[in-house]
């Protein structure tokens, strides 16, 4: 391999006879005026005789042949292999034309891909076309992954990519970006996983009921997960305690619900009490609904009148104070309220408080938080916001030298995450998201949002993410902010639409450049692995069973008699079918060899095959 045609402080060309060149393949070039500058390829390009096309097109120009001629390549005979080179450091002067390139070994190229240990990073894959250097890598880094490729599990062959978490207090929160398909939610679930592995204590938002780690997959090694993490359901195993909130909680969570208008604003900030629970601002709200539609003239005739038992006496008196106290406010913006606040009750979210997050985050766990996305959003406004006073508030109190209760650093995981801090519009959490973004590595708060529409993310989180993972890319708009908000030279983000699934960049300010990476394989699986057309598959074929299994004390079975045998056969297959259905399935059934039809001058017979 040589440095061929004009070379540049940046960039050169290098050709080859024998060696086809990979993309971001490591190489060394033997200038010894530069000190083996090193640098990786950007661009390949290979020529054969017998397709004698190509040369007037792309990154070659007759620089680059004249000077291949000069030192001993034959353009109409040989195959040769042609790579641009980017340096990772930009030389002091043009590089040597005609210097020998070699693969690096990994002393030489350490500090460009390990900036940590596998015991304190997270080991989230394969740097890409590294396998040069894999034989010179000491002990301590190999079989650390195993890697997935053409539906086929491989052993490590490269150097592994260990993202180093420790570092984001200095450039703090993650971005995964990639289109359906892509590999995103696998490779998040990787970093879970690694999450789990350093005991970090992690939120993990989950709208798809996806993130279990239970069920292991073959790249495991012994690596279990069921002690290191939780998986609580909104309405079912937490909620909000509602007497904790302020009156301002409750306007950011009956605003969730639906927006709200000014007066209904103003319902809230008139009704709410402090402590109050949900039951007694709601029946002062349901009271209130009810004594403004009655009037008061209404209800002070009626306890004028008399002749009402007592609990007649006591209600209308409640209806008085209240109209005495809020009549003035709108009637249909107290409705508003009643129908935001009941909609909330109806999801369980006042059902329950959140001890059992702030348990898992104290034992260093990963929370996954299951629900319906719109519930999702409002439930992480609350107790993103609440752990996140907690940590501030014990941050801020040992500055100021006071005692207070230990609350651990954590970090926050959403996936669909534009749904929780959208760009150009409000939403339950955004507000706090976006202060952690701007202000939370300082009291050790980080975030880790995944999206398949990164343009749909608020700017100012979307600027604060200092580590971007970008997966197969497709849009045009995603890909244009994607480039805007990373270093992907111009050629990367012509390979995004490309990108095999599992394939990522990773543009970070902790590595200091943009990494090619294959993510490992994971240590558990998703519930949602299973093809759709094989479950369909699964169960017809279950289907079938079921039945031939409930007729297999009836035949033969002759036609005439299934009216006859109704009540049993639809009891035995636990169906509701008429004659007509049972007869269209025995022939169904036939046709497709579970059963055998017979037709006699007398019958229609339906027996085994």
């Amino acid at each position: 391999m040589q440095v061929v045609g004009i070379t540049t402080q940046q960039e050169v060309h290098v050709a080859s006879k024998t060696h086809k060149f990979r993309m971001n393949e490591m190489l060394v070039i033997e200038d010894n005026v530069l000190a083996e500058p090193k640098g990786e390829v950007v661009e390949t390009f290979s020529y054969n005789r017998y397709i004698p096309m190509g040369f007037d097109k792309g990154f070659v120009d007759r620089d680059v042949l004249q000077t291949m001629e000069q030192i001993g390549y034959d353009i109409g005979q040989d195959d040769i292999h042609l790579a641009k080179v980017r340096l990772f450091e930009e030389a002091g002067t043009p590089i040597q034309t005609g210097a020998t390139v070699r693969h690096p070994q990994f002393s030489e190229v350490k500090h460009l891909l390990i900036t940590t240990t596998p015991e304190q990073g997270m080991v989230l894959g394969e740097v890409k076309s590294t396998d040069f250097v894999y034989k010179s890598i000491p002990s301590a880094l190999n079989d650390l992954v195993m890697v997935q490729e053409q539906g086929e599990l491989r052993t490590q062959n490269g150097i592994p990519f260990i993202f180093d978490i420790r570092a984001m207090q200095q450039y703090p929160h993650i971005g995964v970006f990639g289109g359906s398909g892509s590999g995103k939610s696998f490779g998040l679930r990787v970093m879970l996983e690694e999450l789990m592995k350093l005991h970090i204590p992690t939120l993990v938002f989950d709208p798809h009921f996806e993130m279990n780690f239970s069920k292991e997959t073959d790249a495991a090694k012994g690596n279990a997960y069921v002690s290191r993490y939780e998986v609580v359901q909104i309405g079912r195993d937490v909620g909000v305690d509602f007497s904790s909130l302020s009156t301002r909680d409750v306007e950011r969570l009956l605003g969730a619900a639906a927006q709200l208008s000014e007066p209904m604003v103003n319902v809230i900030q008139t009704i709410h009490k402090p402590k109050d629970s949900y039951q007694s601002f709601s029946d002062r709200v349901a009271h209130l609904m009810d004594a403004l539609d009655m009037g008061k003239q209404k209800v002070e005739s009626l306890l004028h009148d008399g002749g009402m038992s007592r609990d007649e006496v006591a209600r209308y008196q409640l209806y008085k104070k209240l109209l005495d106290q809020y009549g003035a406010l709108p009637p249909s913006s107290v409705k508003g309220i009643y129908w935001r606040g009941n909609r909330l009750n109806q999801a369980g979210l006042f059902q329950h408080h959140i001890r059992a997050i702030e348990q898992a985050i104290h034992s260093g766990k990963l929370v996954v938080i299951q629900g319906a996305v719109w519930l999702l959003q409002v439930f992480s406004s609350y107790v993103i916001g609440n752990l996140y006073t907690q940590r501030r508030a014990y941050k801020d109190a040992k500055l100021q030298q006071q005692q207070a209760t230990f609350f651990p650093p954590f970090v926050v995981v959403t996936d669909e995450a534009h749904n929780f801090a959208p760009k150009g519009y409000d939403a339950p959490a955004k507000g706090m998201l976006k202060e952690i973004a701007q202000e939370g590595r300082k009291y050790g708060t980080f975030l880790i949002f995944a999206t398949q529409r990164p343009t749909l993310l608020d700017e100012t989180i979307t600027a604060q993410l200092n580590s971007k993972f970008i997966f197969r890319t497709v849009r045009g708009t995603d890909i244009q902010t994607i480039k805007e908000e990373t270093d992907l030279t111009a050629e990367e983000g012509k390979r995004l639409p490309y990108l095999r699934s599992g394939d990522v960049f990773v543009s970070s300010a902790i590595i200091g450049r943009t990494v090619a990476v294959r993510i490992r394989m994971a240590h558990s699986t998703s519930p949602h692995t299973l093809n759709p057309f094989d479950e369909l598959a699964q169960m017809h074929e279950k289907g079938n069973e079921d039945v031939v299994r409930a007729l297999a004390d009836f035949l033969p079975l002759a036609d005439m008699h299934v009216m006859q045998k109704l009540g049993q056969l639809n009891e035995q297959a636990n169906k509701s079918w008429d004659v007509s259905e049972w007869k269209k399935e025995l022939d169904r059934l036939c046709t497709e060899g579970q059963l055998k039809k017979e037709v006699t001058p007398f019958a229609t017979l339906y027996d085994r095959p």
